[in-house]
């Protein structure tokens, strides 16, 4: 049966390749990040909308795990180059948050019950209020200076916490002006090179 399976994400590794689907890399590096065990837990399911996270499981405090990826559905997916694609673009993630400093020490969310949030990121740390949209996915963030839509899905071991890649990079370049890390071209180029991309954490209790 591990045979069989191993023999299909080869198969769609190499039908990634040989239809030129990405622009991330080749082919074999696409397989890499499938069976990678450090991307797979949410790869099978890189579509928003699908594993709900309820309002009662979102309260408490999570601990960033891996890069977090989906499309808005499964036609941009598809359209993107599937979960191979999606695998390698947490590949190339993980590189990028790992040099702008970011671990499961330093980044995490907190939501309360009480509809408080805080956020630590990188180190940096801020708060405010939230609602969240159970049937959209959608968290609506306010703190002092600034608002923020986040999206949410079920993942393996956890929860994803998505944003817009534009508004990720906005995060991003928020704390490099506190930070002097420039590490963001990356984000950048992804923002830029799919749609219907909502990029950023694996999250663990």
């Amino acid at each position: 049966m591990k045979k069989t399976l191993f023999s299909v994400i080869v198969a769609a590794a190499m039908m990634t390749g040989i239809c030129g689907c990405n622009s991330l890399g080749t082919s074999s590096n696409a397989l890499g990040g499938v069976v990678n065990g450090s991307t797979i837990g949410n790869v099978l399911t890189s579509v928003l909308g699908i594993d709900k996270v309820s309002a009662y499981n979102l309260v408490g405090t999570w601990y960033y795990k891996q890069p977090g990826v989906a499309f808005t559905s499964k036609d941009l997916l598809t359209k993107a180059g599937g979960e191979v694609v999606a695998a390698q673009i947490k590949e190339k993630l993980a590189s990028q948050y790992s040099a702008f400093g970011i671990t499961p020490v330093n980044t995490s969310a907190t939501f309360s019950e009480d509809g408080k949030f805080v956020i630590k990121f990188a180190g940096r740390q801020f708060g405010g209020t939230y609602t969240y949209d159970e049937a959209n996915d959608k968290i609506a963030m306010k703190a002092t200076f600034f608002s923020l839509n986040c999206y949410t899905k079920r993942t393996s071991n956890g929860i994803a916490l998505l944003f817009e890649a534009s508004k990720l990079l906005q995060i991003m370049q928020m704390a490099t002006a506190l930070s002097g890390n420039t590490t963001l071209q990356t984000v950048g180029d992804l923002s830029k090179s799919y749609d219907g991309l909502r990029i950023g954490f694996d999250m663990n209790r």
